[in-house]
């Protein structure tokens, strides 16, 4: 099962980072259009988001825009306390200094750390049911499993990650919602709020 799942995610990241710029730029475009959409329904005061890697849907513009609007709204991005730990979420704002985490990820270097409403979720490969596959470090698992209340989970990927099944362990915590360069869809697994 290690050995199917790691093939899903490593064959998703290296379709992923062999899109054109061109592609991603349309592509991110789109999912940032179904978002905005879904934001506005969900109606946040906290918003996690993750810094896009390896070639990951970039929604930095999309927080900016979000937190632009509103001067209650906040965004935060995660940060990773210690390896077998949950992460925690530590306040960003466009002019936040960045330093790397220890995958070289830029993470905020201080700020306060929040509890998301909702929380937007990197998918490398993913199912309809809404399960994902991230890098295989069990963070998000970790800290969703510990998170109360759980944000809403929106899971941020192309098109080209979706597969029949991720193989879901007993771990796995199912994404609410799977948005995409197709749009917005609740996942099959969980309820809407």
């Amino acid at each position: 099962m290690d050995k199917q799942r790691k093939s899903l995610r490593n064959d998703a990241i290296a379709r992923r980072e062999a899109l054109s710029p061109a592609h991603r730029t349309d592509a991110d475009r789109a999912i940032a259009a179904a978002l905005d959409e879904l934001i506005a329904r969900l109606a946040p005061t906290t918003l996690g988001f993750c810094w896009p890697h390896r070639g990951e849907p970039d929604m930095r513009a999309f927080v900016i825009a979000w937190l632009a609007a509103d001067a209650a709204r906040r965004a935060a991005l995660p940060v990773v306390v210690a390896p077998d730990q949950p992460m925690v979420f530590r306040e960003w704002t466009a002019s936040s200094e960045m330093i790397p985490d220890r995958h070289g990820i830029p993470m905020p270097a201080d700020g306060e750390v929040l509890h998301p409403d909702v929380l937007l979720v990197p998918l490398n490969a993913f199912d309809d049911a809404g399960f994902r596959l991230g890098y295989g470090g069990g963070y998000f698992d970790r800290t969703l499993e510990r998170m109360a209340p759980t944000p809403v989970t929106i899971g941020l990927g192309y098109e080209l990650g979706r597969v029949s099944t991720t193989h879901p362990q007993p771990h796995d915590h199912p994404m609410d919602w799977l948005v995409t360069e197709t749009g917005a869809h609740p996942a099959a697994i969980r309820q809407r709020p």
